[in-house]
């Protein structure tokens, strides 16, 4: 771990950007940049609390997302879809999560072209042992309170709601 800064580097790069190019976009900028460092601070927190059970947040959330599923059991690509990710990258985690016996590949019962992913009953108990403890560390939000998520995603809905293709 690194030690923190005696400024804020976003603070320093949107007061930079207004210097150099304006305040017209310098919004944009702020909000932008904040949310890939909030993004980089929150996965490397959350993938340390998920170390002991072998799995990243990528990973966590594709096993969550088979737990919650009706039959624990979704083709590839509806995964994708669901996790708003590059088909390759789900392809990648799958790989992941089959080493680790969380999941299983089997194939579409009915259309020879579609792999499912299959969670297995390990997969289930450690899906829900890690959710257990990213509950208890509160997603590793601190310093945010339940108020200032609820901000964010009302603030961000817009953004989900049209990511488009991947």
């Amino acid at each position: 771990m690194t030690t923190p800064l005696a400024f804020d580097p976003i603070t320093e790069a949107r007061r930079q950007w207004e210097a150099h190019w304006g305040a017209d976009a310098v919004p944009e900028m702020a909000a932008v940049t904040s949310i890939m460092r909030a993004q980089q601070i929150l996965l490397m927190r959350l993938n340390g609390l998920l170390e002991p059970f072998d799995l990243t947040f990528p990973r966590y959330e594709t096993l969550m997302v088979l737990h919650y599923s009706r039959q624990g059991e979704l083709p590839l690509g509806k995964l994708s879809d669901r996790l708003q990710v590059h088909r390759a990258s789900v392809t990648n985690v799958i790989d992941k999560l089959e080493a680790s016996g969380y999941v299983s590949r089997v194939g579409h019962e009915r259309d020879r072209r579609t792999i499912l992913a299959r969670i297995s009953a390990r997969g289930r108990e450690t899906a829900e042992r890690a959710t257990t403890a990213l509950n208890r560390a509160r997603f590793a939000v601190d310093p945010l309170q339940a108020a200032d998520c609820e901000r964010l995603f009302e603030a961000l809905t817009p953004l989900r709601r049209d990511a488009g293709d991947f």
